[in-house]
């Protein structure tokens, strides 16, 4: 099966010898490779960013940070100038595998990370305790990252590490077969829908809709005030006509009817209207509690 955006891919023997030969090897350098791209981004980013949950940079600007210095790794890398620069080039290469991943970290929080084959590297890890390490370098198999594997799990993480409450989303139904929930932190994140990461959006597919559809049949409806603060900037073409519940249930299926899980303007167009409501509350999509 293809990976998922954004999924921790296997391991293989192939991309451990690879990761072992041009990256492991090369150790304490390595580090400082990355703390140094850090620097970079945290010179971009620190002046800009407004504070997250009443706190500053870099509390709670995993996803920024590593978008940032994975645009910064692939311009170093395409003119590489220094010894790690020519490293990480000769690694890919070889075949050796980097991307962007997305996870639960240690059952316990939501972590943006870049897997090089079989090394995890989070170029973000101070973000929600501030005075750890800026980069935390490990085996794949130490790191404690894994893919979401249900909506259950994000729920589960989603209380552990945002303090959220997680209804079903019944308000905007349209939208509801890849954003099947609403959630809502008090003090630390805005009301939203969840998931838009590409991670989740794609899990959501994996059964053309068919667990969000349960949710979204089974799941309690977000009580007055939270769905008050979503719909307060909701374009009325995506609010519930009458019926949310049913609505979105119905879209689901309406959606897996019409093969909706593997058409990307379909997708494409769903994520558009997201985006739409997150302009009309004047914030970026991270702004509603994405990850």
């Amino acid at each position: 099966m293809p990976l998922l955006p954004q999924e921790i891919a296997p391991v293989t023997p192939q991309q451990a010898a690879l990761t072992d030969r041009h990256l492991t090897s090369r150790g304490d350098a390595l580090m400082a490779y990355f703390l140094a791209l850090r620097a970079e981004t945290d010179a971009a980013l620190a002046p800009r960013l407004p504070m997250a949950a009443g706190q500053a940079y870099p509390y709670g600007r995993c996803e920024e940070i590593t978008r940032d210095l994975f645009a910064r790794l692939a311009s170093r890398v395409a003119r590489p100038v220094t010894a790690m620069d020519r490293a990480v080039r000769e690694f890919v290469a070889a075949g050796g595998m980097v991307r962007t991943v997305w996870g639960v970290l240690r059952e316990r929080y939501f972590q943006n990370a870049i897997q090089f084959g079989g090394l995890y590297v989070d170029v973000s890890n101070d973000t929600v305790v501030v005075t750890k390490p800026k980069v935390e370098i490990l085996p794949i198999a130490e790191s404690g990252l894994v893919s979401p594997r249900s909506l259950a799990h994000f729920r589960e993480t989603a209380a552990l590490y945002w303090g959220a409450s997680v209804y079903a989303n019944h308000l905007a139904p349209s939208l509801a077969p890849l954003l099947p929930m609403v959630s809502a932190s008090p003090g630390k994140l805005l009301p939203g829908l969840q998931s838009a990461c590409d991670y989740m959006i794609g899990l959501m597919c994996c059964d053309a809709f068919q667990e969000a559809e349960a949710w979204l049949r089974d799941g309690p409806p977000p009580p007055p005030d939270v769905a008050e603060a979503v719909l307060a900037t909701m374009p009325e073409d995506l609010r519930a006509a009458a019926d949310g519940r049913r609505e979105a249930v119905a879209a689901c299926t309406q959606a897996r009817e019409a093969g909706c899980a593997t058409d990307k303007a379909w997708r494409d167009a769903r994520v558009m209207d997201y985006l739409r409501m997150m302009d009309a509350r004047g914030l970026p999509a991270e702004a509603s509690g994405a990850p």
